[in-house]
């Protein structure tokens, strides 16, 4: 009958569109993200265990805040107020006409939306419900008493973190935003090919601290030309070594605060007060990671 077909037509248009859009731009997200992915992915030598463990940490991190955005968006959805309004207006119309053999397709269709919204109010139960849990381990894990060592630290100095994206990118970016806490401009590229070329000028002072993972030989040449490529040109992971390169290049101090032990100063030749970056071990995943440091910000008096 054509009032049975409105009357599906009205629940596809009211019921489902807006969802619809939703769940098409979270598969393009996902497709998006395997793309990034993939790109991280080659741009990692497989023989880097290190490396490849860090880039391991960081694929679950991207994921999971993708799938718990996901998440939130789908249940924002949900909570909105009901669209189907209009749609048992008409089902109380066909029902007041006595039509028995519409009837029942009708109120069953009703009846699915319902359940629908049903099913996702619980998923979205369950799902607080494992967040809450996740905090609570989350208290006494190391990434916590971690983070509860450093703030303490570093509000004896008016200090507090500044958070870096673990990207790959972690440590320049922190000496990044230390220079431009002194308005130097260094920018992330320039400071990564300086680094590269700075350690292929002086490859007697870092070769033999870098060894081939599988083998446990030094670097041949070869290989430390690809490391001080990658250095450079690719999202590779710096460390005590690139550092010692950059207060050289910037001809200062930098000061490394940890949680477990007292501060590193690399580059003490250089006098003048020392450019500060914290170093974390259990960031993200219980993988490494550095951030920067920024003014404490006070709180206002209540």
């Amino acid at each position: 009958m054509r009032v049975e077909g409105e009357l599906s037509r009205m629940e596809e248009d009211e019921g489902g569109s807006e969802e619809a859009v939703l769940i098409k731009q979270h598969r393009k997200e996902k497709k998006d993200l395997q793309g990034k992915i993939q790109s991280m992915k080659n741009a990692v030598p497989k023989n880097d265990k290190k490396r490849r463990k860090q880039l391991t940490e960081d694929i679950a991190k991207l994921e999971a805040e993708l799938d718990e955005r996901h998440s939130q968006e789908l249940a924002a959805l949900s909570q909105k107020p009901s669209t189907l309004t209009e749609v048992d207006n008409v089902a109380n119309e066909v029902t007041n006409l006595h039509l028995e053999t519409e009837v029942p397709a009708q109120q069953t269709r009703v009846s699915k939306a319902q359940k629908r919204r049903e099913k996702k109010a619980a998923l979205e139960k369950e799902r607080d419900e494992r967040i809450a849990e996740a905090e609570i381990e989350n208290l006494s894990g190391a990434r916590h008493v971690e983070g509860q060592k450093l703030a303490e630290v570093l509000s004896q100095r008016q200090l507090q973190i500044k958070h870096i994206p673990s990207d790959g990118h972690c440590m320049y970016r922190a000496i990044e935003h230390q220079m431009k806490e002194r308005d130097i401009n260094q920018s992330l590229s320039t400071l990564r090919h300086q680094t590269a070329d700075y350690m292929r000028s002086h490859a007697d002072d870092f070769l033999p601290f870098l060894t081939n993972p599988a083998t446990g030989d030094m670097y041949t040449q070869e290989e430390f030309e690809k490391y001080c490529n990658e250095t450079a040109n690719a999202p590779a992971w710096g460390g005590q070594l690139e550092l010692r390169a950059l207060s050289h290049i910037l001809k200062t101090a930098i000061e490394v605060i940890q949680a477990d032990s007292s501060p590193i100063i690399i580059g003490e030749e250089y006098s003048g007060k020392p450019i500060t970056v914290v170093y974390m071990r259990h960031a993200y995943g219980l993988g490494e990671h550095y951030n920067s440091v920024e003014p404490l910000t006070i709180p206002p008096a209540e």
